[in-house]
Order: structure tokens, then sequence, then C-alpha cells
């Protein structure tokens, strides 16, 4: 059994849209649905939502039911002359004080009020990120000296347990629910 302490980061801003676009509108809260995602979010769903996964098998399970990013990306993202602010890049869940890229597979986020959210992966950027900003998929990916590539567009996860989540929420991170293997894209 894993002890879960104080909270290690907060909900800056949260997004959900009805609709398949790149952004999300900010809202002032969003529900989250266990086994389905965010409620009302075109990619909520049980299996695929995401177009290009769809198109190769739809029946595939939805491992993106959540998408989050960290804020302190977006401040990196200013000082490189992108001013990029919160949903833009379709992320629903906007947090502080966590290095989510850091997470390892499984890791469960408990937040304030009940949610969980179980990850499992990373974003993969893709080309659309360029119709935001030219060369803004570019700033989200990143090469090692050993040419390993380090995504930095977030993480994508599944809803264990559903309840609402607002700006402002605290965030723990239960590292002892991970089956410790890093993360890759999903």
């Amino acid at each position: 059994m894993t002890s879960i302490g104080a909270a290690a980061g907060t909900v800056v801003a949260v997004a959900a849209s009805p609709t398949h676009t790149m952004s999300k509108p900010v809202r002032p809260s969003i529900t989250l649905v266990a086994g389905h995602g965010v409620e009302g979010d075109a990619h909520a769903g049980a299996t695929v939502k995401h177009r290009s996964r769809v198109a190769v098998d739809p029946t595939v399970p939805n491992l993106r039911q959540v998408h989050l990013v960290h804020a302190e990306l977006l401040v990196e993202l200013r000082d490189r002359g992108f001013d990029i602010a919160a949903g833009v890049m379709g992320e629903n869940v906007l947090t502080l004080g966590i290095d989510l890229l850091a997470l390892t597979r499984a890791t469960r986020l408990h937040f304030s009020g009940g949610p969980i959210v179980e990850i499992t992966g990373l974003r993969n950027p893709c080309a659309q990120l360029d119709g935001l900003k030219p060369g803004l998929m570019a700033a989200l990916i990143e090469k090692t000296v050993s040419g390993a590539i380090i995504r930095k567009a977030g993480v994508m996860g599944i809803v264990v347990r559903g309840g609402p989540i607002a700006p402002g929420c605290g965030i723990t991170v239960d590292a002892g629910s991970s089956d410790g293997a890093p993360l890759d894209r999903v």
C-alpha cells in the first residue's frame, strides 16, 4: 500500500471541447468520468477517439482520455517566443508543480475531491501544432546527446475515478501505483 502525502501540484486551468479541434476552451471546471474521460470532450470514450487512431483501429482502448500539460512548459515556450495560453495545445488539465514528463507509466494523480487519473504515456507532438504557431512542433521535440527523442507536449491518462476538477485543486502523485516503466508515446 502506498502512502500519498501532501499535494505536490495544483490545477491551473481546465479545458474541454465537444468537437475535434486542436484548441479547447478553458472552463470553470470539468468532470472526469471513470473509464471514459472528460465529460463532453470529443476525445472521451472507452475506445480511441483521436481521428488518426480511429482510422487505424477504432476498437483499441482509449489510453488518451485526459491530456495534461505542465504550466512550466508554457513559460518555457514564452521564453522561446511562443505565447501559448491554457487550452490552446488541446490539454484538458494544466498543472503546476509536477514534472509530468518525469513520471513513469501507471503513476496515479489524485486530485482533491476524489478524481484519479492514471498516466499512460506521452503525447506525441503533431503537425497541427504548427497551425497554431509556426515552429511550435519543433519546439516541443528535443533530442538528447545520445539521440533519444524528448516529447514535451504533455502526458496522457485514463480516468480511474471520476469527479470534478477545477483550477486550484491540489494534485498528489502516487508513484507507488506505477509499474516503473518510462513513458513512451501513446
